[in-house]
């Protein structure tokens, strides 16, 4: 593939929650794990799940599942989390599962639908076609945007 085809390839981390499948910006993700000792934090709002030390960091937890206003996940049904970091904090992103790593053109990249649930809408940058599913596109960004959101509602 020549240069300019190389600059139009993303590629994105993905992941099933709630049945959808995601896409993470590969750049926004620092690794994936599976959540263990989880400590609630008491009149948090129930987007976050609770804290937890990895490796020496205090992660906070961000329930993708309430953040996207899907149904909780079956009790028996154990989450996986995505690490991610904005401003210098440590975040895990609960999800269901964690997929393949995807390179996509840039340029088939659609804008969301305009008949998209708001609450995704608010965290998608848009999505792309792929084999008779839809990849939603999360803006890692806009998603741990909670304090002003949880502030407002």
């Amino acid at each position: 593939m020549n240069e300019a085809g190389d600059r139009t390839l993303q590629e994105y981390v993905t992941a099933m929650i709630g049945g959808q499948l995601f896409g993470m910006p590969i750049r926004s993700v620092q690794d994936v794990f599976l959540p263990e000792r989880i400590t609630r934090v008491p009149l948090a709002s129930p987007e976050f799940a609770g804290v937890l030390n990895l490796r020496g960091r205090i992660v906070t937890l961000i329930d993708m599942r309430e953040r996207l206003g899907l149904p909780p996940r079956e009790s028996d049904a154990t989450p996986m989390a995505v690490g991610v970091e904005l401003r210098g904090e440590s975040y895990g992103l609960l999800i269901d599962s964690i997929g393949e790593v995807h390179k996509l053109d840039e340029t088939m990249r659609e804008p969301n639908p305009i008949n998209l649930d708001a609450r995704l809408a608010r965290v998608s940058s848009g999505i792309y076609r792929l084999d008779g599913q839809l990849l939603m596109l999360v803006d890692v960004d806009r998603v741990l945007d909670i304090g002003t959101t949880a502030i407002a509602a």
